[in-house]
């Protein structure tokens, strides 16, 4: 098809639309919807209704795009019964408490993600369930994610791109979900070194132990979240999903590359954290046997004093050095060379 039949196409479509709702914003709509466009050739015609979807996506060379956050029951029904959806499938975009997984209900594709976001220092995490068959693609957001409006945006800039069809749209919103790992794990990468860094200073307090535990177990559950997606990627990448193109079989298998990235990054923080915890627990214990061997230390020098105080103390009347005239001084002698000599070699030997 020449540029000039899909700009009349395009144009045709747009005359015979019908009423569009509001583009996509950036506020949450009352209903759910986030977008719901249709495309041809990768050029955005016309925004529809939920109610229409169907129809537009039984045309040739037509693609309907839907967006949802967190949409009523109702809402999913009406989708459902647009795209004639497998009622298990819409059920578990209902509960969404689900793991990353891709199955193929008939002519529908679903596949689950988890997405991931740092919030007051903490891993908060979400779903998006992807409906994908002949003409349309729904995206449903739930729990903490970032918006989809930017992969939109972005790729409605590249009509050759996006007129690659629904698969396509799947693999962009994939490798965003993927690619939107990676702040978290830097910014938790930050926090790992200054952790590092004073470990070997001094021992950690109670807070800084809290939060290396806390530290780990959220890289735990990000690590449980990214896992499943190799299996998903690997499964669109070896073109035995009929939805997906052999043609996308690099860009998926691109997707798969960034998510075993993100595993071993997340590894390697784990056991730098793990390392840490360990670091501290060695320096708390050197420093407490640094304490004991200096309190052992002063204990031995003033052992000393003590024993000759305890000898002449005894009050006995036949102690021939209490008769001498310079008896009092020579007891203070020897316990001032002892007591020195004491200290000389505790003092080499690093004990204080």
């Amino acid at each position: 098809m020449s540029v000039s039949e899909v700009r009349f196409t395009s144009s045709a479509t747009l005359e015979t639309a019908p009423a569009a709702v509001p583009l996509e914003q950036d506020h949450q709509p009352q209903d759910g919807v986030i977008a719901s466009g249709v495309y041809v050739h990768g050029v955005r015609v016309a925004d529809i209704p939920v109610t229409e979807a169907g129809e537009w996506a039984r045309k040739d060379d037509h693609v309907v795009w839907i967006g949802l956050l967190e949409p009523e029951p109702a809402l999913l029904r009406c989708v459902q019964q647009q795209f004639n959806l497998h009622p298990l499938a819409v059920e578990d975009a209902t509960n969404a408490h689900q793991r990353p997984k891709l199955e193929q209900y008939g002519d529908a594709l679903f596949v689950v993600a988890r997405t991931a976001q740092l919030t007051d220092g903490r891993i908060a995490f979400g779903e998006t369930h992807i409906f994908v068959g002949r003409g349309y693609i729904v995206s449903v957001r739930h729990g903490a994610s970032t918006s989809y409006k930017s992969v939109r945006q972005h790729w409605e800039t590249c009509p050759t791109s996006l007129a690659k069809g629904e698969d396509f749209i799947l693999y962009a919103i994939l490798d965003f979900i993927v690619d939107n790992y990676m702040p978290v794990l830097e910014a938790i990468h930050d926090e790992v070194e200054e952790i590092e860094d004073k470990v070997l200073a001094k021992p950690m307090a109670r807070s800084d132990i809290e939060r290396l535990y806390m530290l780990r177990r959220d890289l735990l559950r990000l690590r449980n979240a990214v896992a499943p997606l190799v299996d998903v990627c690997q499964r669109l990448m070896n073109g035995t999903v009929p939805q997906v193109r052999p043609t996308l079989a690099p860009m998926f298998r691109d997707v798969t590359d960034h998510v075993r990235t993100v595993q071993e990054k997340i590894d390697s923080l784990r056991e730098v954290l793990a390392f840490a915890f360990e670091a501290s627990l060695l320096v708390g214990q050197s420093q407490e046997s640094l304490i004991t061997k200096r309190l052992a230390s002063w204990a031995a020098i003033l052992a000393v004093p003590t024993a000759l105080a305890g000898i002449y103390g005894m009050n006995f009347k036949n102690m021939p050095e209490l008769e001498m005239q310079y008896g009092y001084f020579a007891v203070i002698g020897v316990i001032v060379c002892t007591c020195s000599i004491l200290y000389w070699r505790f003092k080499q030997n690093g004990w204080l």
